[in-house]
Protein backbone atom coordinates (compact mmCIF):
# COMPACT_ATOMS: atom_id res chain seq x y z
CA UNK A 1 0.00 0.00 0.00
CA UNK A 2 1.40 3.42 -0.92
CA UNK A 3 2.05 6.13 1.67
CA UNK A 4 -0.85 8.21 0.44
CA UNK A 5 -3.08 5.19 0.72
CA UNK A 6 -1.83 4.59 4.26
CA UNK A 7 -2.52 8.18 5.25
CA UNK A 8 -5.98 8.38 3.84
CA UNK A 9 -7.97 5.20 4.18
CA UNK A 10 -11.41 6.42 3.37
CA UNK A 11 -13.44 9.58 2.86
CA UNK A 12 -17.19 9.36 3.48
CA UNK A 13 -19.39 12.44 3.34
CA UNK A 14 -16.61 14.73 4.47
CA UNK A 15 -15.45 12.38 7.25
CA UNK A 16 -11.80 11.52 6.70
CA UNK A 17 -10.40 8.37 8.26
CA UNK A 18 -6.63 8.30 8.36
CA UNK A 19 -3.76 6.70 10.18
CA UNK A 20 -2.01 8.43 13.09
CA UNK A 21 -0.72 10.95 13.97
CA UNK A 22 -4.04 12.81 14.11
CA UNK A 23 -2.63 16.01 15.60
CA UNK A 24 -0.50 17.92 13.13
CA UNK A 25 1.82 20.89 13.38
CA UNK A 26 3.13 23.09 10.62
CA UNK A 27 6.59 22.67 12.14
CA UNK A 28 8.77 19.59 12.28
CA UNK A 29 10.48 18.71 15.55
CA UNK A 30 13.76 19.94 14.11
CA UNK A 31 12.22 23.28 13.14
CA UNK A 32 10.66 23.67 16.59
CA UNK A 33 13.92 23.06 18.38
CA UNK A 34 15.89 25.50 16.29
CA UNK A 35 13.15 28.16 16.57
CA UNK A 36 13.31 27.82 20.37
CA UNK A 37 17.09 28.17 20.14
CA UNK A 38 16.57 31.29 18.03
CA UNK A 39 14.09 32.75 20.52
CA UNK A 40 16.78 32.69 23.19
CA UNK A 41 18.92 35.12 21.19
CA UNK A 42 17.72 38.19 23.18
CA UNK A 43 18.67 36.43 26.43
CA UNK A 44 22.09 35.63 24.96
CA UNK A 45 22.61 39.27 24.00
CA UNK A 46 21.57 40.47 27.45
CA UNK A 47 24.00 37.98 29.03
CA UNK A 48 26.89 39.38 27.00
CA UNK A 49 25.86 42.98 27.68
CA UNK A 50 25.43 42.69 31.44
CA UNK A 51 28.09 40.08 32.31
CA UNK A 52 30.61 40.22 29.47
CA UNK A 53 31.50 38.24 26.35
CA UNK A 54 33.08 35.45 28.41
CA UNK A 55 29.55 34.25 29.21
CA UNK A 56 29.17 33.31 25.54
CA UNK A 57 32.20 31.05 25.93
CA UNK A 58 30.60 29.37 28.96
CA UNK A 59 27.36 28.86 27.05
CA UNK A 60 29.25 27.65 23.96
CA UNK A 61 31.10 25.03 26.03
CA UNK A 62 27.81 23.93 27.58
CA UNK A 63 26.24 23.52 24.11
CA UNK A 64 29.28 21.69 22.73
CA UNK A 65 29.36 19.30 25.69
CA UNK A 66 25.67 18.54 25.28
CA UNK A 67 26.01 17.79 21.58
CA UNK A 68 29.16 15.71 22.06
CA UNK A 69 27.55 13.74 24.89
CA UNK A 70 24.59 12.89 22.71
CA UNK A 71 26.86 11.74 19.89
CA UNK A 72 28.78 9.45 22.27
CA UNK A 73 25.58 7.97 23.71
CA UNK A 74 24.14 7.36 20.25
CA UNK A 75 27.33 5.65 19.12
CA UNK A 76 27.38 3.42 22.21
CA UNK A 77 23.72 2.54 21.70
CA UNK A 78 24.34 2.07 17.97
CA UNK A 79 21.42 4.33 17.13
CA UNK A 80 20.99 7.17 14.67
CA UNK A 81 22.88 10.38 15.37
CA UNK A 82 20.17 13.00 15.98
CA UNK A 83 22.12 16.11 16.93
CA UNK A 84 20.76 17.97 13.91
CA UNK A 85 17.31 18.11 15.50
CA UNK A 86 18.65 20.84 17.80
CA UNK A 87 17.39 19.34 21.06
CA UNK A 88 20.85 18.60 22.51
CA UNK A 89 22.02 22.08 21.55
CA UNK A 90 18.92 23.54 23.23
CA UNK A 91 19.61 21.63 26.45
CA UNK A 92 23.18 22.97 26.52
CA UNK A 93 21.97 26.47 25.71
CA UNK A 94 19.34 26.51 28.47
CA UNK A 95 21.76 25.09 31.01
CA UNK A 96 24.36 27.70 30.09
CA UNK A 97 21.79 30.45 30.65
CA UNK A 98 20.78 29.26 34.14
CA UNK A 99 24.21 28.98 35.77
CA UNK A 100 26.06 31.87 37.45
CA UNK A 101 28.25 34.23 35.37
CA UNK A 102 31.93 33.30 34.97
CA UNK A 103 31.15 29.69 35.81
CA UNK A 104 33.93 27.15 35.39
CA UNK A 105 34.08 25.79 31.84
CA UNK A 106 34.85 22.29 33.10
CA UNK A 107 31.92 22.31 35.51
CA UNK A 108 29.60 23.67 32.82
CA UNK A 109 30.65 20.82 30.51
CA UNK A 110 30.12 18.21 33.25
CA UNK A 111 26.68 19.57 34.07
CA UNK A 112 25.72 19.62 30.41
CA UNK A 113 26.88 16.03 29.89
CA UNK A 114 24.88 14.99 32.97
CA UNK A 115 21.79 16.72 31.58
CA UNK A 116 22.01 14.80 28.30
CA UNK A 117 23.11 11.40 29.60
CA UNK A 118 20.99 11.19 32.76
CA UNK A 119 18.24 13.70 32.07
CA UNK A 120 17.52 12.74 28.49
CA UNK A 121 19.20 9.66 27.01
CA UNK A 122 18.76 7.44 30.07
CA UNK A 123 15.00 7.60 29.45
CA UNK A 124 15.35 6.86 25.74
CA UNK A 125 16.14 10.23 24.21
CA UNK A 126 14.00 13.03 22.83
CA UNK A 127 10.32 12.50 23.54
CA UNK A 128 10.83 10.01 26.38
CA UNK A 129 12.45 12.08 29.15
CA UNK A 130 10.32 12.63 32.26
CA UNK A 131 12.11 15.72 33.56
CA UNK A 132 13.41 18.79 31.79
CA UNK A 133 17.03 17.81 30.96
CA UNK A 134 18.51 21.29 31.46
CA UNK A 135 17.00 21.50 34.94
CA UNK A 136 18.29 18.02 35.74
CA UNK A 137 21.75 19.29 34.82
CA UNK A 138 21.32 22.36 36.98
CA UNK A 139 20.10 20.29 39.93
CA UNK A 140 23.24 18.16 39.59
CA UNK A 141 25.47 21.25 39.52
CA UNK A 142 23.62 22.67 42.53
CA UNK A 143 24.46 19.50 44.50
CA UNK A 144 27.99 19.04 43.14
CA UNK A 145 29.18 22.66 43.21
CA UNK A 146 27.04 24.45 45.84
CA UNK A 147 29.51 27.29 46.38
CA UNK A 148 30.11 28.00 42.68
CA UNK A 149 26.36 27.81 42.02
CA UNK A 150 25.69 30.54 44.57
CA UNK A 151 28.59 32.83 43.65
CA UNK A 152 27.30 35.79 41.69
CA UNK A 153 28.94 38.58 39.71
CA UNK A 154 28.05 42.24 39.71
CA UNK A 155 26.57 43.31 36.35
CA UNK A 156 28.63 45.60 34.11
CA UNK A 157 26.44 48.68 34.51
CA UNK A 158 25.56 48.26 38.16
CA UNK A 159 24.90 51.37 40.20
CA UNK A 160 26.24 51.65 43.73
CA UNK A 161 23.07 50.24 45.26
CA UNK A 162 23.26 47.07 43.18
CA UNK A 163 25.09 44.18 44.84
CA UNK A 164 26.46 41.02 43.28
CA UNK A 165 23.81 38.98 45.12
CA UNK A 166 20.66 38.10 43.28
CA UNK A 167 17.61 40.24 44.08
CA UNK A 168 15.91 37.21 45.66
CA UNK A 169 18.92 36.50 47.89
CA UNK A 170 19.24 40.18 48.82
CA UNK A 171 15.61 40.23 49.93
CA UNK A 172 15.62 36.87 51.69
CA UNK A 173 18.76 37.42 53.73
CA UNK A 174 18.99 41.23 54.02
CA UNK A 175 15.42 42.39 53.30
CA UNK A 176 16.75 44.55 50.45
CA UNK A 177 14.12 45.08 47.77
CA UNK A 178 15.25 45.67 44.16
CA UNK A 179 13.30 48.08 41.98
CA UNK A 180 11.16 46.78 39.14
CA UNK A 181 12.97 48.78 36.42
CA UNK A 182 16.40 47.10 36.85
CA UNK A 183 14.67 43.74 37.07
CA UNK A 184 12.96 44.32 33.74
CA UNK A 185 16.12 45.60 32.05
CA UNK A 186 18.40 42.99 33.63
CA UNK A 187 21.05 45.13 35.29
CA UNK A 188 21.07 42.97 38.43
CA UNK A 189 22.87 39.95 39.80
CA UNK A 190 21.70 36.50 38.78
CA UNK A 191 22.24 33.60 36.41
CA UNK A 192 23.80 34.35 33.03
CA UNK A 193 20.64 34.60 30.97
CA UNK A 194 17.78 35.07 33.41
CA UNK A 195 18.24 38.62 34.69
CA UNK A 196 16.63 40.53 31.81
CA UNK A 197 12.88 40.07 31.97
CA UNK A 198 12.52 42.12 28.79
CA UNK A 199 14.80 39.86 26.73
CA UNK A 200 13.04 36.73 27.97
CA UNK A 201 9.57 38.14 27.33
CA UNK A 202 10.54 39.01 23.73
CA UNK A 203 11.60 35.42 23.10
CA UNK A 204 8.60 33.97 24.93
CA UNK A 205 6.05 36.10 23.08
CA UNK A 206 7.68 35.07 19.81
CA UNK A 207 7.20 31.38 20.66
CA UNK A 208 3.58 31.95 21.70
CA UNK A 209 2.95 33.97 18.54
CA UNK A 210 4.08 31.14 16.26
CA UNK A 211 2.18 28.64 18.47
CA UNK A 212 5.20 26.61 19.56
CA UNK A 213 4.46 27.45 23.19
CA UNK A 214 0.94 27.01 24.53
CA UNK A 215 -0.01 30.27 26.25
CA UNK A 216 -1.89 28.49 29.02
CA UNK A 217 1.24 27.33 30.87
CA UNK A 218 3.10 30.68 31.14
CA UNK A 219 -0.17 32.53 31.81
CA UNK A 220 -1.25 30.13 34.54
CA UNK A 221 2.18 30.40 36.12
CA UNK A 222 2.11 34.21 36.00
CA UNK A 223 -1.43 34.39 37.42
CA UNK A 224 -0.57 31.82 40.06
CA UNK A 225 2.55 33.67 41.12
CA UNK A 226 0.66 36.97 41.35
CA UNK A 227 -2.19 35.31 43.29
CA UNK A 228 -0.08 33.43 45.83
CA UNK A 229 2.48 36.22 46.12
CA UNK A 230 -0.30 38.78 46.70
CA UNK A 231 -1.87 36.74 49.49
CA UNK A 232 1.29 36.87 51.59
CA UNK A 233 2.06 40.47 50.58
CA UNK A 234 -1.36 41.60 51.79
CA UNK A 235 -0.82 39.71 55.04
CA UNK A 236 2.51 41.44 55.75
CA UNK A 237 4.01 43.79 53.09
CA UNK A 238 7.13 44.28 55.20
CA UNK A 239 7.94 40.63 55.61
CA UNK A 240 6.91 39.45 52.14
CA UNK A 241 7.78 41.02 48.73
CA UNK A 242 5.16 42.34 46.35
CA UNK A 243 3.96 40.08 43.51
CA UNK A 244 5.71 42.10 40.77
CA UNK A 245 9.03 41.50 42.50
CA UNK A 246 8.26 37.77 42.46
CA UNK A 247 7.34 37.97 38.78
CA UNK A 248 10.39 39.79 37.41
CA UNK A 249 13.11 38.45 39.70
CA UNK A 250 15.09 35.21 39.53
CA UNK A 251 14.46 32.62 36.88
CA UNK A 252 10.67 32.73 36.92
CA UNK A 253 10.07 34.08 33.41
CA UNK A 254 12.76 31.92 31.82
CA UNK A 255 11.19 28.90 33.49
CA UNK A 256 7.65 29.92 32.57
CA UNK A 257 8.35 30.47 28.86
CA UNK A 258 11.17 28.04 28.08
CA UNK A 259 11.24 25.17 30.60
CA UNK A 260 7.81 24.50 32.04
CA UNK A 261 6.48 24.56 28.46
CA UNK A 262 8.64 21.67 27.26
CA UNK A 263 6.29 19.58 25.12
CA UNK A 264 7.54 16.29 26.51
CA UNK A 265 7.40 17.09 30.22
CA UNK A 266 4.23 19.23 30.40
CA UNK A 267 0.54 18.20 30.30
CA UNK A 268 -1.26 17.90 26.96
CA UNK A 269 -4.76 18.82 28.17
CA UNK A 270 -5.90 22.42 28.63
CA UNK A 271 -7.17 21.81 32.17
CA UNK A 272 -3.96 19.98 32.98
CA UNK A 273 -1.86 22.92 31.82
CA UNK A 274 -3.70 25.27 34.19
CA UNK A 275 -3.30 22.89 37.13
CA UNK A 276 0.36 22.34 36.27
CA UNK A 277 1.18 26.04 35.95
CA UNK A 278 -0.68 27.10 39.09
CA UNK A 279 0.96 24.40 41.23
CA UNK A 280 4.44 25.26 39.92
CA UNK A 281 3.89 28.84 41.05
CA UNK A 282 2.56 27.72 44.44
CA UNK A 283 5.74 25.68 45.01
CA UNK A 284 7.91 28.60 43.87
CA UNK A 285 6.25 31.03 46.28
CA UNK A 286 6.42 28.59 49.19
CA UNK A 287 10.13 27.89 48.61
CA UNK A 288 10.99 31.56 48.10
CA UNK A 289 9.19 32.66 51.25
CA UNK A 290 9.68 29.72 53.60
CA UNK A 291 12.47 27.53 52.17
CA UNK A 292 16.17 27.64 52.84
CA UNK A 293 16.94 28.78 49.29
CA UNK A 294 15.94 32.15 47.83
CA UNK A 295 14.81 30.62 44.51
CA UNK A 296 12.39 27.78 43.78
CA UNK A 297 11.79 27.73 40.02
CA UNK A 298 13.99 24.69 39.35
CA UNK A 299 12.34 22.64 42.09
CA UNK A 300 8.84 23.82 41.19
CA UNK A 301 9.16 22.66 37.59
CA UNK A 302 10.98 19.40 38.34
CA UNK A 303 8.46 18.42 41.03
CA UNK A 304 5.53 19.11 38.74
CA UNK A 305 7.24 17.28 35.86
CA UNK A 306 6.86 14.17 38.01
CA UNK A 307 3.10 14.75 38.34
CA UNK A 308 2.45 15.30 34.62
CA UNK A 309 1.38 11.66 33.90
CA UNK A 310 -1.11 11.85 36.81
CA UNK A 311 -2.41 15.25 35.68
CA UNK A 312 -2.87 13.94 32.14
CA UNK A 313 -4.78 10.92 33.40
CA UNK A 314 -7.07 12.96 35.67
CA UNK A 315 -7.83 15.62 33.05
CA UNK A 316 -8.03 13.38 29.98
CA UNK A 317 -11.41 13.95 28.29
CA UNK A 318 -13.88 11.09 28.46
CA UNK A 319 -14.37 9.28 25.17
CA UNK A 320 -17.95 9.53 23.90
CA UNK A 321 -19.84 6.56 25.27
CA UNK A 322 -17.12 5.66 27.79
CA UNK A 323 -18.44 4.38 31.13
CA UNK A 324 -17.57 6.51 34.14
Amino acid sequence: MSNSANQTVNVISGLELSSSPHVHSKFTTQQVMWLVNLSLLPALISAAVFFGLYQLVVIGVSCAAAVLSEIVVKIIRKSEITIYDGSAFLTGLLLGLIIPPNFSLTSAAIGSAFAIIIGKELFGGLGFNIFNPALVGRAFLQAAYPVAMTTWSKPNFAVDTVTSATPLAAFKFDKMITGIEPLIIGNVGGSIGETSALAIIIGGVFLIGIKIVNWRIPLSMILGLILFGSIFWFIDPIKYPNPLFHLFSGGFLLGAFFMATDWVTSPYTSAGMWIYGLLISLIIVVIRLFGGLPEGVMYGILIMNAFVPLINRLTHPKIFGEAK
